[in-house]
C-alpha cells in the first residue's frame, strides 16, 4: 500500500491582490462548487482539493507556487495589467513549473492581461476571456467556463492542442412531447448551444425520428450526461421512464430539470438520488438555461471524479479491492442488475461519502451485502469497540491573504465536520473547549451530533463543551445551549483558587481589557484545558492562531503541552496550517519555530509583556526556554506509537494538506488503539 495518498485531482487559483474587487468573489463562488458545503455537511457535492496564491501587499507575489499534489494538478492563473506590469508577479508567472499533468489555465479579466501571452512562460497560451462576460451573468459564465476548463485538462486528459470538440459533454435531452413544455425547454437549451460560442462545450443530442429506441439508447446514453425536463407529463411517458432506467443501469450522469406546471400524480421512483434543478415552466431565460447546463457540467465533473477518486482509493488500500464502485448512492434495482449478471456474494458497494441514514440502508440487510464510503462501513456498525473520549484541540488562525497559507480556513471546518461525523458515529465522546458562536467550530461540531443523534436513535449525550470562567456567565450562553440540549454536556471548570481573591463579582463577566483582568482569564483557561485533557484518552489538534488569544500563551499550543505531559495519545494535523502546522515543522526538524518564542510573542501582542511580569509574579507564567526544549526533543515514532500510526504514517499526517487523508489516518490510528488489548490507560 503506498503510504502518501495521491488524488486524482487538485485545483490552484493565483490572482494579484490588487485584482481582488475584479475576480475574488467571482473566483470564489465557482470554488465553492467544487468544495463540499460546510452550511450542508451531509450535501453530495464536489469535494476536490483547492488551493489559492496571492498575498496582502501587491508587489509581493505568493511565497510558493503550486507544487504537484495529485495526479492532474490544474491552475487557473488570473492575469492582468497588474501581473503584466509587476516585475515580480512577472518572474512569479515565469516561475511556474513545466511538468506533465501540471496544467496552467490562463482566465485573463481584462483585455491587457491578453499581452501576458505574447511572451514567456506563457507565450501562445489560448486564455479564457474573462473580460468579455456580461456582468449581469458573470457569476453564471465563470463557472461554466472554468468549470469547462477543470474536466478538460483535469478529467480528460486532453493536452492544450486538442480541439474543443474532443473534450465537449455529450448531453441527451430526455423530455415528454406532450404538453409542450418539456419539448419547448429542451429545443431553447439546445437552440442556445447552436447559436452559441459553447459547441465546444456540449453536444446535444435527443431521439431521432425514425430510430429505433433500443438503437439509439445504446449510441447516445452509454456516453452522455442525461438532462431529464420534469414537466406534468414527465414521469407517466413510457419512453421517458425507459430513458431514465436505460441511464441508471448504465450509470450515467443525470440530472433533473423540474419545470411542473401545476401538478404530477406520481413522481417517478427511478427519477430521484440526482441533483435537480426547479426552473419555471415560462419559456426559458438565459439564466435559467445557464443554471441547467452548470448543473449538468458540474454533475459530469462529480461522476467522473468519483470515479477516479474511489478507484485510486482502492488502488492504496483504503477500501475494499472488490467493492463495486457507484457514484451515486446505490438503489435496489441496481444492486439486483449486479446479483443477476455477477451472482457475487458478500458484495461490497462503495459511494463517496458522506454514510446515507441507517434506515435509508436497512434493505441491503436483505441482500447481505456490504454498503461503506471510504471513511465508514456497515460492517462497523455490527462491530464492538472501546468507546474513548476524544478531545478537539481546533481552532481558526488569523488569514494572511493566502500569501504563505494557501489553504482557506473553511478546510478547518471541513476537517472537523467529517471528523466528528465519524466518531460521533463510532459512538465515541467528544470533548471540546471553545466559546459558542454562530460560526465557531463548536456550532459545527454540535450540527453534527444533532444530526447523528437522529441517525442513532439515542438518548446518549456524545459532546462534552468546556468552558472557563467567566465564559459561562455570559447569558446569551444559556440560550445557546438550549439549541443543542439534547446534545451537549456543558462542563464549566472552576476558578483557580490562587485567583478567586481577584475577583469582585464572580456572577459577573469580567472583561479581559488590562493585564490585569488578563492574567485572571489566562488562570481560568489554564484551568479548563486541564480539566479537559486530563478527561480525554486521545487529543487532536489542527489550526490554531499565535495572535490575539487569552491565555498564557496560545491555546492550541498550551492545551498540546498539557497533553503532551500527560502522556495522552496526541494526533497532530499540520498540513491545515496555523499553529499546529508550524508546531510539526518545528517538531520534524528539531529546530523551533520563531513564533513559539517570547520575543515574538510579546512584539506581536499588546500587553503580553505586562501579562508575563504578573504572571511570572505568581509562578504561573509561560516558560519559553522549556517549552524549547520540549518541542526540539519530541520523538516522531513515539508520538506515532502512543496514537496507533506507524512512523511514516503519523509524518504523513503531520504534512498531508488533504482532510479525507487526515481524517483516515485518525480512524485507522483510533481503530488500532481500541483493538489493542489492555485499552489506552494502560499505556499510560
Amino acid at each position: 500500500m503506498s503510504m502518501q495518498i495521491t488524488p486524482p485531482l487538485a485545483v490552484h487559483f493565483i490572482w494579484h491582490p490588487d485584482d481582488n474587487e475584479n475576480i475574488y468573489s467571482t473566483m470564489m463562488e465557482f470554488r465553492r462548487y467544487l468544495t463540499r458545503d460546510i452550511e450542508r455537511p451531509f450535501s453530495r457535492e464536489l469535494n476536490i482539493p483547492t488551493f489559492l496564491y496571492s498575498s496582502r501587499k501587491p508587489k509581493t507575489p505568493p511565497s510558493s507556487t503550486p507544487q504537484k499534489l495529485a495526479e492532474k494538478d490544474v491552475i487557473f492563473l488570473f492575469i492582468s495589467s497588474n501581473t503584466l506590469m509587476d516585475p515580480g508577479w512577472e518572474h512569479y508567472i515565469h516561475s511556474l513549473p513545466e511538468q506533465d499533468n501540471y496544467h496552467i489555465v490562463p482566465v485573463a479579466i481584462e483585455r491587457e492581461g491578453l499581452n501576458q501571452t505574447s511572451s514567456g512562460h506563457l507565450k501562445n497560451y489560448n486564455c479564457i476571456r474573462a473580460f468579455d462576460w456580461p456582468s449581469e451573468l458573470k457569476k453564471e459564465y465563470a463557472i461554466l467556463f472554468l468549470s469547462h476548463e477543470l474536466y478538460r485538462f483535469g478529467l480528460k486528459g486532453v493536452t492544450e492542442n486538442s480541439l474543443g470538440i474532443d473534450s465537449s459533454i455529450r448531453l441527451f435531452l430526455s423530455h415528454a412531447k406532450k404538453g409542450d413544455t418539456g419539448l419547448k425547454h429542451a429545443e431553447a437549451i439546445k437552440d442556445f448551444i447552436d447559436n452559441s460560442n459553447m459547441q465546444r462545450f456540449f453536444d446535444a443530442n435527443e431521439i431521432s425520428p425514425g430510430f429505433k429506441f433500443d438503437h439509439e439508447i445504446e449510441s447516445h446514453i452509454k456516453n452522455s450526461t442525461i438532462i431529464a425536463i420534469e414537466s406534468d407529463a414527465y414521469s407517466s411517458r413510457y419512453w421517458c421512464q425507459r430513458e431514465i432506467l436505460s441511464a441508471k443501469r448504465e450509470r450515467r450522469p443525470i440530472i433533473l430539470v423540474n419545470s411542473l406546471e401545476e401538478y404530477e400524480d406520481r413522481v417517478f421512483p427511478a427519477a430521484s438520488n440526482i441533483p435537480c434543478v426547479h426552473i419555471t415552466a415560462e419559456p426559458l431565460e438565459k439564466k435559467d438555461i445557464l443554471r441547467i447546463l452548470i448543473a449538468a457540467l458540474l454533475e459530469t465533473i462529480r461522476f467522473e471524479h468519483v470515479h477516479k477518486l474511489l478507484r485510486s482509493y482502492q488502488e492504496q488500500g483504503w477500501i475494499d479491492k472488490s467493492a463495486e464502485i457507484f457514484a451515486r448512492p446505490p438503489e435496489i434495482q441496481q444492486i439486483v442488475d449486479i446479483l443477476d449478471k455477477e451472482h457475487k456474494d458478500n458484495l461490497v458497494i462503495c459511494y463517496p461519502e458522506p454514510p446515507l441514514y441507517k434506515e435509508e440502508t436497512e434493505w441491503t440487510n436483505h441482500f447481505k451485502i456490504t454498503v461503506s464510503t471510504p471513511l465508514w462501513s456497515s460492517k462497523q456498525e455490527n462491530e464492538t469497540s472501546s468507546n474513548l473520549r476524544i478531545g478537539l484541540s481546533i481552532s481558526d488562525y488569523l488569514p494572511d491573504g493566502y500569501e504563505t497559507y494557501n489553504q482557506d480556513i473553511d478546510e478547518l471546518k471541513r476537517f472537523s465536520q467529517s471528523l466528528a461525523r465519524h466518531l460521533l458515529a463510532g459512538e465515541h465522546t467528544l470533548i471540546y473547549g471553545g466559546d459558542l458562536r454562530d460560526e465557531g467550530f463548536t456550532k459545527f461540531i454540535l450540527d453534527e451530533a444533532t444530526v447523528l443523534r437522529d441517525r442513532l436513535q439515542t438518548d446518549q449525550l456524545f459532546v462534552e463543551n468546556h468552558l472557563a470562567w467567566p465564559l459561562y456567565t455570559k447569558k446569551e450562553n444559556t440560550k445557546w445551549y438550549a439549541n443543542y440540549k439534547t446534545v451537549v454536556k456543558p462542563v464549566s471548570a472552576n476558578i483557580p483558587d490562587d485567583v478567586k481573591g481577584l475577583i469582585q463579582n464572580e456572577e459577573l463577566f469580567l472583561e479581559p481589557n488590562c493585564p490585569a483582568n488578563k492574567y485572571i482569564w489566562s488562570r481560568c483557561l489554564t484551568e479548563m484545558r486541564e480539566k479537559s485533557i486530563y478527561s480525554s484518552d486521545i487529543r487532536v489538534f489542527a489550526g490554531g492562531k499565535f495572535e490575539n488569544y487569552l491565555g498564557k500563551m496560545p491555546g492550541v499550543l498550551e492545551e498540546f503541552l498539557i497533553a503532551y505531559k500527560e502522556k495522552k495519545a496526541i494526533f497532530l494535523v499540520g498540513g491545515l496550517g496555523g499553529l499546529t502546522g508550524k508546531l510539526c515543522d518545528s517538531i520534524k526538524n528539531q529546530c523551533l519555530a520563531e513564533e513559539f518564542t517570547e520575543e515574538w510573542q510579546t512584539s506581536h501582542n499588546a500587553f503580553y509583556k505586562e501579562l508575563q511580569d504578573i504572571a511570572r509574579s505568581h509562578n504561573n507564567n509561560a516558560n519559553y526556554d522549556n517549552i524549547k526544549s520540549i518541542i526540539e526533543n519530541i520523538s516522531i515514532s513515539e508520538l506515532a506509537k502512543k496514537a496507533g500510526l506507524t512512523a511514516k504514517e503519523y509524518e504523513r499526517l503531520m504534512q498531508t494538506p488533504f482532510v479525507d487523508e487526515c481524517v483516515h489516518l485518525i480512524l485507522k490510528g483510533i481503530k488500532n488503539l481500541s483493538s489493542k488489548e489492555g485499552s489506552l490507560n494502560d499505556q499510560a
